[in-house]
Parts: structure tokens; sequence; C-alpha cells
């Protein structure tokens, strides 16, 4: 394989394959995700898991697709510790602005601002920062998979240091991004590419994949949109 394949399954769950044929689970939530398709429930190979915060809509099947596939897990390190005490084992804490080496991949932690926390015998636990990652994969290209995130300055920095091609950025608005904002990041970011997320699993998550398009399209930037369950390469 040399190319690069996103395959989406709603909210911001990616399986991604870098042209070198590693597998990268973004967020897994499969299970009560009313955007994943019921076949698509399961993952059982992916050589890398990237969690941006802890909460139950981008956490909630990590530690069945960590104990299915044995991934690395990246978190934030206050994150990383909670996961190691439920029993999960391939645990790497980061903290923002730390590079790894997993997979033969450079993977930096880049801020998000947000929060991040669980809800246990309820109580709400607060799992450190949310976070966002830049992969940098075997061609030497990089991919930004924001998480969840506002508009923030220092994107100008993620596209000077890193040099992201493609984008991966919520749009729902609300508790994340809007389209109009997820605009303006990915002008800042320079990126040719954004996969948009985060959009549609909730009926208060109202940003659209169109709105993003026609702010976009004068920059000559393209929006891929994937139904959940589709594979682009």
């Amino acid at each position: 394989m040399n190319t690069l394949s996103i395959q989406w399954l709603g909210h911001a769950t990616f399986v991604i394959t870098t042209p070198g044929g590693k597998r990268i689970v973004t967020d897994p939530w499969l299970e009560q995700n009313p955007a994943c398709p019921p076949d698509k429930k399961k993952i059982d190979k992916a050589d890398v898991i990237l969690l941006s915060h802890g909460h139950f809509d981008h956490t909630g099947d990590i530690f069945n697709v960590a104990r299915a596939t044995n991934a690395q897990i990246l978190a934030v390190f206050e994150l990383s510790v909670w996961l190691e005490r439920k029993g999960l084992q391939n645990v790497t804490g980061m903290g923002i602005g730390g590079t790894v080496s997993v997979a033969g991949l450079e993977i930096t932690m880049v801020p998000a601002i947000h929060t991040s926390s669980v809800v246990e015998n309820d109580t709400t636990v607060y799992l450190g920062l949310a976070a966002g990652f830049v992969v940098k994969m075997e061609n030497g290209k990089s991919f930004y998979f924001a998480g969840d995130t506002a508009l923030f300055g220092d994107m100008r920095l993620i596209a000077e240091m890193h040099k992201p091609e493609i984008a991966f950025l919520p749009i729902g608005d609300h508790y994340t991004m809007g389209p109009a904002a997820a605009a303006m990041a990915a002008r800042m970011l320079g990126v040719r590419q954004v996969v948009p997320m985060h959009y549609g699993t909730f009926p208060v998550l109202t940003g659209t994949p169109d709105q993003l398009k026609k702010l976009v399209d004068p920059d000559g930037i393209d929006v891929l949109v994937l139904k959940p369950g589709e594979t682009a390469a």
C-alpha cells in the first residue's frame, strides 16, 4: 500500500491506514455511536490508538478496541494513568508538545481548547488537558487530528512546525468549532484538504460539510465528505 486510506465510523472515530500500512484508530466510540453502521462496531486490527480526551463519545470503546488489537495507545498523561488503572497495557502517556515514535510514525501531541473528563459513580473525574495530534507518516507527509477544539491562534504554529497536508476538524458547533471557525482553522493550517468530523451525531451538532465547503472553496481547500462506514483512498 502506498496511499493514505481514511475510513470514517462516525463522530470522531476514524481508521486511518498510512502509506506504510499502519492502522491508526482515533477516539474509538462504536457500540453506542448512533452514526456508526451496525456492521462496523468492532475494530480488531490497529497499530496505534490516538485518544484526544476522556469524554464518553471519544473513549467509549477504548477498552474493547485496545484488547482486540493490542495497539499502542497515546493519550495525555492523566488520561493514560486512568486507563492503566483500569487494566489497559501498551499505554503511552504524553505531554502537549511532546513527540513519540510509534510503529514507524512520529506522533506529536498538540494543544486543543476543550475539556476532558469521565463520569464515574455520579462523580465527574477530570483527566488532564484535551489534545490533538500531528502524525508524520513514512513518506514524510503529515496529517493533523484536531480532536475536539475551538479555533485558536496557535494553529499557525502547528502549520509552521509540522506543515500538515490534511486536517481532521470538528465542525458540529456547540461543543467545538462550527463551520466558520473550522474554515479559518483550515486557512491558518495551510492544509490542502479537510476531513470534517464531530457533526450530525446529535441534534445539537448543527454544522454541516456543505457550510464548510462554501467557506473554503475560494481558498482551493478540498473537503473530503465521508458517510459513516465509507473509506476514501
